[in-house]
């Protein structure tokens, strides 16, 4: 199924019934009186968080939802039957706005949640309601209320803890095979991941995690260039970011501190708050640089980036130093939010 991750919709709630204009006959019963009664109320509409869809592909093509109307009443007092609510299906995580105003209407981030989007229209009022002592017959009715209609934005950001960042190629994708159950595309050209990818990793019983990984990032995203910035946003809810650097680039030309730089950049232009999120440095493709050359290559980078979090040595492809990187992972994930992580010497990360 293609990933789809914005939709715009049209959502009717449906029209309150009118409430009814009637007067008993009935035998022995001279004069009988109003008996006209309330009009149903018309549907809601709500959206219903779903674990079971990752995309929002079904709204591509289904694009309007009309909730039925509430019915008109009935004599003898009979109320006229409310319209059902309409319930639709939609990922956790999705962020759900009005697309004329853009006020933000919900955020739906749990399982079974359900967002209130359009309230159906209130049931009138049957001629019943007006009978008084100076007035036994009223000709008086309450029509009822036209339901909400309203054209809506729906964005997913999918939930996660750990977000992986970094350029094409860097091995996110790899790394993502190596900690978790996922089975993304793994090949030796540049951009082979086109749409975020989930996977959960298991550090032991009853103890695990949700790792996103994103298309990779080049220099000019934010103006557009490869596939540009706009799955960011699907790091936005994580706690932890992981920026991958590819240690051993096929470019001789190419500069990981160049390119760790580049990345920063890119993520202040699309958002200054993402831009602060706590971030690890895992330097990858360890297994590709001479043994007695690593210590070097690492010290250097930390030292030019001045880094002072934690910083990772691995290679995904071995998996050496896996291990590691996802129990500090689950360690910090376990703590409370304001606390400090606690940091990883580069010494001690080394593959």
């Amino acid at each position: 199924m293609k990933f789809v991750d914005e939709a715009k919709i049209h959502v009717e709630a449906g029209n309150g019934g009118d409430g009814a204009l009637s007067f008993r006959r009935e035998k022995f019963i001279p004069r009988g009186g109003p008996d006209g009664g309330d009009g149903g109320r018309g549907g809601s509409i709500f959206l219903e968080a779903n674990s079971g869809l990752n995309t929002l592909a079904d709204f591509r093509y289904s694009t309007r939802f009309r909730a039925p109307h509430g019915e008109r009443g009935q004599s003898r007092n009979c109320a006229g039957k409310a319209g059902e609510d309409l319930v639709i299906a939609v990922p956790l995580g999705t962020l759900v706005r009005d697309a004329d105003t853009d006020e933000l209407i919900g955020d739906i981030t749990r399982a079974g949640e359900r967002l209130l989007v359009a309230k159906g229209g209130r049931g009138g009022l049957g001629n019943t309601h007006f009978k008084s002592s100076t007035n036994r017959a009223p000709r008086h009715i309450v029509p009822g209320t036209p339901g909400e209609q309203r054209e809506l934005l729906l964005e997913l950001q999918l939930l996660a803890d750990v977000g992986l960042l970094g350029l094409p190629n860097a091995g996110k994708s790899t790394l993502l095979r190596a900690i978790s159950e996922a089975r993304p595309k793994v090949a030796d050209y540049p951009f082979t991941t086109l749409h975020p990818q989930l996977g959960v990793v298991r550090v032991e019983t009853h103890r695990s995690f949700v790792v996103a990984d994103i298309p990779g990032l080049i220099e000019g995203a934010a103006e557009g260039a490869g596939l540009g910035i706009r799955f960011l946003r699907h790091l936005a809810r994580t706690r932890i970011l992981l920026h991958l650097v590819d240690m051993a680039p096929p470019d001789p030309d190419a500069d990981p501190l160049r390119g760790v730089r580049g990345i920063v950049a890119e993520l202040k232009k699309f958002s200054p708050a993402l831009a602060r999120r706590e971030r690890w440095l895992v330097l990858n493709k360890m297994d590709l640089i001479a043994p007695d050359e690593r210590d070097q290559q690492v010290q250097a980078l930390v030292r030019a980036l001045r880094w002072k979090r934690p910083v990772f040595a691995i290679s995904a492809a071995t998996g050496a130093g896996c291990r590691e990187l996802t129990a500090q992972l689950m360690a910090r994930l376990e703590r409370p939010r304001g606390s400090r992580p606690r940091r990883v010497h580069e010494a001690d990360a080394h593959v």
